[in-house]
């Protein structure tokens, strides 16, 4: 990914956490004796999603990732970070994989809470394929756990639908809903 756009993007994140939510004096554990709570790791994390240095130091080395299903050979083909990988190699590569196909146009983090060692984010956010020029849009969760200062366990989910539908060329589907009912074209 070029420097300008993990620069876009990770400005939009921490625009969108300034002005979205009550301010959190950001600190790491270098700069503190105190350890970071779960959601200063998060907020951390996603403030540096292409920061070799910082990822390595807040993810675990045997950390799961897992990107819209835990396995989905089809999906897969399309969205190659789809399934289950692990290590804070695999969240460098992950994101470094999506933003070589698509240009982020909007990144919105809506909210972000805690309960223990489990923090959830929400939002949404506005892709531009690189191939075919699509923009798509759709929300977004995120569930980590964090233990010991360290992500432990990511699961991100989005519309996968339509993040895929941004690379659809051509061609339709007949798809049938309800037992009886008509088939459809999409």
């Amino acid at each position: 990914m070029s420097p300008s756009r993990t620069k876009d993007f990770r400005d939009s994140i921490a625009d969108r956490q300034r002005h979205d939510r009550p301010h959190i004096e950001e600190r790491t554990p270098k700069e503190s004796h105190v350890a970071a709570s779960p959601i200063d790791v998060v907020n951390e994390w996603l403030q540096n999603l292409f920061d070799p240095e910082v990822v390595n130091r807040v993810v675990a080395p045997d950390a799961t990732y897992v990107s819209l299903n835990t396995e989905n050979p089809e999906l897969h083909k399309i969205l190659p970070w789809a399934g289950t990988s692990h290590g804070p190699q695999a969240f460098l590569d992950n994101f470094g994989e999506m933003f070589t196909r698509w240009e982020n146009q909007a990144f919105n983090v809506t909210a972000i809470f805690a309960s223990e060692e489990n923090v959830a984010v929400f939002g949404d956010f506005r892709y531009k394929s690189h191939s075919l020029g699509k923009v798509v849009s759709s929300p977004f969760s995120i569930l980590v756990k964090v233990v010991d200062g360290k992500v432990t366990y990511l699961q991100f989910l989005e519309d996968s639908y339509a993040t895929a539908s941004s690379f659809r060329k051509d061609g339709s589907w007949t798809v049938q809903t309800e037992p009886g009912a008509e088939p459809f074209t999409v």
